[in-house]
């Protein structure tokens, strides 16, 4: 569950100024991109854990009611839902997460099926890495494709990386994975050579208002974004990573689905909230 507030000054140590627009609204970004892609046309189930507590009731109703199948949402009596505290300012957050229950799913929790039986998994970074791991190895046994977004970012093995189909930084995670500070397009441009090296096979660095760059296979090329007004950040990066993941499986080229992705976030930013700022297909359609 994501606990926001606004601030017009981002408190130093020991300070404390006044908020507003207090909102507490389903979030985490496996749910996140869940609901996206849901919203978008995709047929979607989730694998994850909640807490035995009123947020988890909450979260499971919104994935629901957002067409989300829930079979393999399980509840834990060990730990609270997860939880972040997102802080916005000028548009822009940054976010505490206390990951509860999502520390729970462990690879026992995940049922092949779910897995081997679809067209895509998509995968992040706030659950346990030994069950990205175990998901990531079924998928590549079963020449399953595997979209991971690596938030937030941590260290992953070539080996892993290697049974990656689609690779969805932003420009900071692009850093950490890297050791290349990346400030522009052109620094995304000669980085994505670098991470290809390491057996990724598709590479798309998202870069908020810059759009997104990406190879297409031969070249290396830069999709620029909307031009839009910009009041909240949050999930906008789970919003294109879904948005490209809906695309690809529709049998989009990598070029129309990154124009498509970068159309789907820059609707998510013009609202506040996590889940309910993500944008329906028709929303997209009409741009």
């Amino acid at each position: 569950m994501d606990l926001v507030i606004s601030t017009p000054k981002v408190p130093n140590m020991g300070e404390t100024v006044i908020g507003s627009g207090f909102l507490a609204t389903p979030g985490g970004k496996g749910a996140n991109q869940a609901v996206a892609a849901s919203r978008l046309g995709g047929k979607v189930q989730i694998a994850g854990c909640t807490g035995d507590d009123i947020f988890g009731v909450q979260l499971k109703d919104n994935l629901a009611g957002n067409g989300v199948d829930i079979r393999y949402v399980q509840t834990v009596k060990t730990a609270p839902s997860g939880i972040a505290v997102i802080t916005i300012h000028q548009g822009d957050n940054c976010i505490i997460i206390d990951p509860g229950a999502n520390n729970l799913l462990t690879p026992d929790n995940i049922d092949e099926k779910i897995i081997t039986g679809c067209d895509m998994v998509m995968v992040q970074l706030e659950i346990p890495l030994d069950t990205v791991r175990h998901v990531i190895d079924i998928a590549y046994n079963a020449n399953v494709p595997v979209l991971l977004n690596p938030a937030p970012a941590c260290f992953l093995p070539d080996e892993l990386l290697s049974k990656i189909s689609i690779f969805t930084p932003n420009e900071t995670e692009c850093g950490y994975f890297t050791g290349v500070e990346i400030t522009s397009v052109e620094d995304a441009v000669n980085i994505i050579p670098k991470l290809l090296s390491r057996g990724i096979k598709q590479v798309v660095v998202t870069m908020g208002a810059n759009g997104a760059v990406f190879n297409d296979g031969s070249t290396i090329r830069h999709q620029q974004a909307p031009r839009v007004q910009v009041m909240d950040t949050t999930a906008a990066g789970d919003c294109f990573s879904a948005a490209l993941a809906v695309a690809i499986c529709e049998g989009m080229p990598i070029g129309e689905a990154v124009r498509f992705a970068c159309k789907a976030g820059s609707l998510a930013v013009q609202k506040k909230g996590a889940q309910e700022s993500l944008p329906y297909r028709a929303d997209i359609e009409l741009k």
